[in-house]
């Protein structure tokens, strides 16, 4: 994993810290990760700060979860005050999932009419699995080479991120990334589509018939891109040619972080056929979505009953719907969009005093620092990525790094990060930098 803690090297690591380490290593096990050389111990959250037991605010730039916020009262309110009415499953009729229903499908476009409703962007892109494959009876799917799409069987083998302990499955084939930074000139758009047609021909040898396309649509662990806007178009049209459909994930890219509208996909004038959303459409609880062309959809609800107990539950949906009106209510977008720009801005400016910054990309508050050896050559420099992400660490500034060479900084903070904020992080970034060059 990017950015792991090593648990064998514990050197600076405060007492009290590594009791809660060897604590959770025996309560939970060796599968959970850490973040950072020397993790962060947080209590309390608030806007865009983290708080340790001592009171000491880290400036977090990284948690895409918390979109409008940790804690943001509104949305606190309104999860306490359904709590304290009803919380129950689907089966029973109640206005409070049909006025979120209404109110979250008002910002698709109107082919996009069906919402079904999950607690989890793994269980909603495991859905959108299921349902691709009941509406073209193929079992193919095609992701980019370091997707992450979720954790259930069928999504954590569409997922390579995760690492070679999990195998991809046998009908998935992978992409590369289109990669604006190291393309040589080549179009993207139209490399990514030979790319998705030569997966659907190999599909094809091995008797597979394709049934999606999935792609984060900013393909964020594959190292963040964003342009040129449209060079989705080329390879959406092709996994439809060969029969299959379009998924679009929007549980990173979602939710205003572009800056541009509420999702991803608007970017490159596309409609997909499925969309799945999750984590920000909560602000941290546990609320995620499929939203459907309704004809795709209703093949799957001829065939099958789905029932998701707590998918869709009065308070999940209280919370969605605040989560919206604060979006709507204090212009989320607009910030992601000016605070975004000023950020790029101030990133390219570092980019002129320090040569281990090779290209800074991405749209609103979602950008991609690639960090090189050489700016001649691209070559990737995951070494000076780590102290960096550690240095800043030191300075109460969380990040975290993506791509296949974990020499891409993932800058993803909550939507109500400011200039302010913004500056703070700069200043971390320039004197982390020059403790390390």
């Amino acid at each position: 994993m990017i950015n792991a803690f090593d648990a064998k090297a514990t050197n600076g690591i405060a007492p009290r810290e590594q009791a809660l380490i060897e604590r959770r290593q025996k309560l939970l096990g060796p599968a959970y990760r850490l973040f950072y050389a020397k993790p962060v111990h947080v209590v309390r959250g608030e806007g865009v700060w983290l708080y340790d037991p001592d009171g000491n605010a880290y400036l977090d730039v990284y948690n895409n979860v918390a979109s409008v916020g940790h804690c943001h009262p509104h949305v606190v309110a309104a999860l306490s005050r359904q709590a304290a009415t009803l919380n129950t499953h689907t089966r029973y009729i109640n206005d409070v999932i049909l006025d979120y229903a209404e109110k979250l499908l008002g910002y698709f476009p109107p082919e996009l009419s069906h919402v079904m409703f999950t607690c989890t962007g793994s269980e909603a892109n495991d859905l959108a699995y299921r349902v691709a494959r009941s509406y073209t009876g193929g079992t193919g799917f095609i992701v980019t080479q370091l997707a992450y799409h979720g954790v259930t069987v069928a999504i954590s083998e569409m997922s390579p991120s995760l690492g070679n302990g999990i195998q991809l499955g046998p009908n998935v084939r992978t992409v590369p990334a289109p990669d604006l930074y190291h393309a040589n000139g080549q179009d993207v758009g139209e490399a990514f589509a030979a790319a998705v047609r030569a997966a659907i021909a190999d599909m094809r040898e091995a008797g597979i018939k394709p049934a999606a396309l999935l792609v984060d649509t900013i393909f964020s662990s594959d190292g963040v891109f964003a342009d040129p806007p449209g060079f989705l178009a080329p390879a959406v049209a092709a996994i439809r040619e060969a029969g299959g459909l379009f998924i679009a994930d929007e549980v990173q890219p979602g939710f205003g972080r572009t800056g541009e509208g509420m999702w991803g996909f608007q970017r490159h004038g596309i409609l997909p056929d499925l969309v799945t959303m999750g984590k920000p459409m909560g602000n941290g609880h546990p609320i995620a979505a499929m939203v459907a062309k309704p004809e795709i959809l209703d093949a799957f609800g001829e065939r099958t009953r789905y029932f998701n107990t707590f998918g869709g539950n009065p308070v999940s949906c209280a919370v969605g719907q605040a989560v919206l009106e604060v979006i709507e209510g204090e212009n989320i977008i607009q910030n992601a969009r000016d605070t975004g720009a000023y950020l790029r801005d101030g990133l390219r400016a570092l980019a002129t005093r320090h040569e281990a910054i090779g290209d800074v990309r991405g749209v609103g508050l979602f950008i991609g620092v690639e960090l090189v050896k050489d700016r001649a050559t691209r070559a990737p420099d995951g070494e000076i990525t780590a102290k960096l992400v550690n240095g800043l660490r030191e300075r109460r500034v969380l990040i975290s790094a993506a791509g296949p060479h974990a020499n891409v900084l993932k800058i993803r903070p909550p939507l109500v990060f400011q200039r302010e904020h913004a500056d703070r992080f700069l200043e971390a970034m320039e004197a982390t930098l020059a403790e390390i060059a």
